[in-house]
């Protein structure tokens, strides 16, 4: 999951460079960040619920050898948007598989280990995914940022370094247990695997729905858009100061991901409402950062949005794996996951918007948007919960 992860951020903090060597337009440019989702959706629509009925190795194993093709493409782009992009795609498909099937498998791990009496508690599957996932994008980009501003060949040995790492961790990958044996006889047809009847679960709707796109809209808000915005003030080292501030947003991420265990409770939305009053400060800081263009501010924003997006990742995932049945876990977590990076087109969105407001501006809309969605989970406190606490509005 780490490696996939890796591999799926290490173009972002390149933002910066491919501005510059080759000659693509901002809106270009972000096009290509978003364009992995386009490879991460179906991975997860299709890799989870198949996942349901094949077992999770079969469908994890490939992940591995399409995430290292995909570095080797995009280190073979560096002049065309048609290349970047598919390498791009290629490493979306191997994070979405790791996504859906890897963080159900590790949920189903975990709970083997606690049933074996390990000190476990009921959200440490989500917490771990979480956790392995935010590592793999912190380190991905932070190592990526260093090779690109101070290395040799910068728009090939990241993604070189990549596709090492890909083929060890694939080579580890072959010694997990499986969890999830193959069903020798299917009592369904293929196409009923892919329903997931629990989306229309209330609280599914109600408390992860509205707060799964900030997911990846914080991140890449911090990542993807301040960067852009400081490049001038950047001078020489920008791409390095993209590299720190992913860094620093990531590194909150985890930060607040490790104290989930604390802020996330069962019986209520505690740690969604906690996420989303984080996002919605850190909109409002958004707005300051990119009226100021100063390094201390930019920087506050990326603590504040890296914090919102690591707790809403968590938060989330912990709802779902609550609500799901063990049948339709992967599929949900895929849906789940679907839904989180529509916040991946917010800065193609934006760039493209710019021509209209200016970026204080949208960020203030972010601010109101995002406060719709905090009072919406508030008001789903308690409700429609999964766990057998009473069904009640608060």
């Amino acid at each position: 999951m780490l490696a996939a992860a890796w591999g799926g951020n290490e173009f972002t903090p390149l933002l910066v460079m491919y501005r510059e060597v080759s000659g693509l337009s901002d809106v270009t440019v972000d096009a290509l960040l978003a364009a992995y989702v386009f490879g991460i959706v179906p991975a997860l629509l299709l890799g989870g619920p198949l996942s349901d009925r094949y077992g999770r190795r079969p469908l994890l194993l490939p992940a591995a050898p399409i995430s290292l093709i995909g570095s080797l493409v995009l280190a073979m782009g560096e002049q065309s948007a048609v290349v970047l992009a598919l390498g791009r795609v290629l490493c979306g498909v191997a994070l979405g598989l790791v996504m859906a099937v890897g963080t159900t498998w590790v949920k189903e791990l975990s709970d083997i280990a606690a049933r074996a009496g390990a000190d476990i508690d009921a959200s440490a599957g989500a917490r771990r995914a979480g956790l392995a996932l935010t590592f793999g994008f912190l380190i991905g980009a932070g190592v990526a940022a260093a090779l690109a501003q101070w290395g040799p060949w910068p728009t090939h040995s990241a993604y070189a370094l990549h596709a090492l790492l890909a083929l060890a961790t694939g080579l580890w990958l072959l010694r997990v247990p499986e969890t999830r044996p193959r069903e020798s006889a299917p009592t369904q047809r293929l196409l009923d695997d892919l329903k997931v009847p629990a989306i229309a679960h209330r609280r599914f709707l109600r408390v992860v729905v509205p707060v799964a796109p900030w997911v990846f809209g914080t991140a890449a808000s911090a990542y993807a858009i301040m960067p852009a915005l400081m490049m001038e003030q950047a001078g020489d080292r920008a791409i390095a100061f993209a590299g720190a501030l992913t860094v620093v947003g990531l590194g909150c991420g985890v930060g607040i991901q490790v104290l989930g265990r604390i802020i996330d409770t069962q019986h209520s939305a505690r740690a969604s409402v906690i996420a989303m009053s984080l996002v919605t400060v850190g909109m409002g800081i958004g707005a300051l950062a990119a009226t100021r263009l100063d390094f201390p501010t930019v920087f506050l924003a990326a603590i504040v949005l890296g914090a919102g997006y690591g707790l809403a990742l968590v938060a989330s995932l912990s709802e779902v794996q609550r609500i799901a049945r063990p049948d339709d876990l992967a599929g949900l977590t895929a849906v789940y996951y679907s839904l989180t990076y529509i916040g991946f087109f917010a800065p193609v969105v934006l760039a493209a918007l710019s021509v209209r407001w200016t970026y204080p501006q949208m960020f203030l809309g972010g601010l109101v948007i995002a406060l719709v969605c905090l009072l919406t989970v508030a008001f789903a406190w308690r409700a429609h919960l999964p766990t057998g606490e009473p069904d009640r509005e608060v």
